[in-house]
């Protein structure tokens, strides 16, 4: 007699979450190795100026020529130091591996670019007029962040925390973190270490519209499962 026995699913590896790890450190080591003055060209053309994007004195044909909305999402790829790109890339790894596991890698790196411009957008509104760009992956990151709380809102985290002299391993939960790491955004909107320099407003925006992409997503996660 033969018994089917059952065996866990085997996922492929994270390719949408490697893809975007790839393409942002490629395009900072392309920057990097550019003079100052072409720097600057680089993030003036390819990042989401306020002041260009939201220009009502343009056509919208003469934007469309110039992908003026494209820029939403080159904006995401370009990051300004090794400090900006790190961070950014840290959190999109401990919470993107999951998420794109649940939602799937195509429907992961919608949800990423989208999120990511639709957040640059909001940011350019609430600094229009301002002509230093936008960039850096920080929005995107923000709803891959949120995409994780909607899909996992009893997950634990793991944490290691100095006590004296030993390091110790916790497991805190994942609501009470990323609430946390929520509600600093919104204190740096109005004070923080880089007010003037961050656009905070983008981390709040993509950090809400990851949630509520994510739960849209679910019945599609559910269809998926069964399948």
């Amino acid at each position: 007699m033969f018994v089917q026995l059952p065996s866990r699913r085997r996922t492929g590896p994270p390719w949408a979450t490697l893809l975007i790890v790839a393409a942002c450190v490629v395009a900072f080591l392309w920057l990097v190795t550019l003079p100052a003055t072409d720097r600057l060209v680089v993030l003036t053309r390819w990042g989401t100026v306020p002041s260009t994007l939201l220009d009502p004195n343009v056509s919208w044909w003469q934007q469309l020529l110039e992908l003026r909305a494209v820029r939403l999402v080159t904006a995401i790829f370009f990051h300004a130091d090794w400090l900006h790109l790190t961070g950014n890339l840290l959190f999109l790894i401990v919470f993107g591996v999951s998420a794109e596991r649940a939602l799937g890698s195509s429907r992961f790196l919608a949800l990423f670019v989208v999120c990511g411009a639709l957040a640059n957008l909001v940011g350019a509104l609430t600094l229009a007029g301002t002509n230093a760009p936008i960039i850096g992956s920080s929005g995107a990151v923000s709803a891959v962040v949120g995409a994780y709380l909607a899909l996992f809102p009893r997950a634990r985290l793991g944490l290691v925390l100095p006590l004296g002299v030993f390091l110790e391993f916790v497991r805190i939960p994942a609501p009470l973190l990323i609430g946390f790491w929520a509600a600093l955004q919104l204190l740096f909107t109005y004070v923080g270490p880089a007010f003037g320099a961050v656009a905070w407003w983008t981390h709040i925006a993509g950090f809400l519209i990851g949630i509520l992409l994510a739960t849209l997503s679910k019945p599609a996660i559910a269809r998926r499962l069964r399948n």
